[in-house]
């Protein structure tokens, strides 16, 4: 076998599946995590060579999971090359006054705590692998430097997701292991169909909102795996050209 070995959470649907069929298209060894097994099976099915493909069922907030995922990846291909920590999720909008503990807490336990014990894992397979080294690409998101409104426990998550990005990079250095951060502002999926047809802004108006192709933002993902040990992508946004993020509001 010949490319990298590549982890991608939340490879199920959206930017992760995307990022799972470019590193696919430029030769890698892809091992497919997420909560759904039949959603990573579909992602297996439209990668280029489905045989480069692994589908790894994995919770990212249950410890002994994410480490039954690396320990497998090493013991079945002796390294690991980069993480793509994707997983994510959005358990609801609301003011800080109307928000429950409960989607709180589902935020925080996915975005940041799954965020942080893949890049753990990764971090000691990294650590003590011959040659020592690799890359973790963080998924910060647009919200980890500007919130929309009614989205503060998303919001507090992926600012989170910069100081776990900086502190592994500082960390890494000894062993090689650069850690870096995509901010993808709406990219179009799934899950961000409904920013087409209208969401809600700073000024309380409604509107709809440009879209990129998910595909921008799997090769904006793949050029930051692509570097050579020696360089970083330590921050990149890759947007739609129109979309309210400079400023929005």
């Amino acid at each position: 076998m010949s490319g990298k070995i590549v982890i991608v959470t939340g490879a199920g649907s959206g930017i992760g599946r995307a990022a799972s069929l470019e590193f696919t298209r430029r030769g890698d060894i892809v091992i497919l995590a997420g909560r759904r097994e039949e959603a990573l099976t579909a992602t297996r099915d439209l990668c280029l060579d489905p045989q480069s493909v692994v589908v790894a069922p994995t919770d990212v907030t249950d410890e002994a999971a994410v480490s039954r995922l690396f320990d497998a990846a090493v013991g079945r291909f002796s390294r690991v090359d980069v993480l793509f920590n994707n997983a994510g999720s959005f358990a609801g909008s609301g003011r800080v006054d109307e928000l429950t503990l409960e989607q709180w807490r589902v935020m925080i336990d996915v975005n940041l705590t799954g965020s942080f014990l893949c890049a753990q894992a990764a971090f000691r397979a990294m650590k003590t692998q011959n040659p020592c080294g690799g890359r973790i690409i963080n998924n910060g998101s647009i919200s980890a430097h500007t919130p929309r409104p009614r989205s503060i426990a998303y919001t507090a998550s992926k600012h989170a997701i910069t100081g776990l990005t900086k502190s592994i990079s500082l960390d890494g250095r000894p062993w090689n292991i650069a850690c870096g951060q995509i901010g993808i502002g709406n990219a179009a999926t799934d899950m961000t169909s409904v920013i087409s047809s209208g969401v809600l802004q700073a000024n309380g108006d409604v509107a709809a909102e440009p879209t990129m192709d998910v595909r921008r933002a799997a090769e904006a993902v793949a050029f930051m795996a692509d570097l050579p040990p020696g360089a970083n992508v330590q921050f990149m946004t890759v947007m739609a050209t129109n979309m309210p993020f400079i400023g929005r509001g």
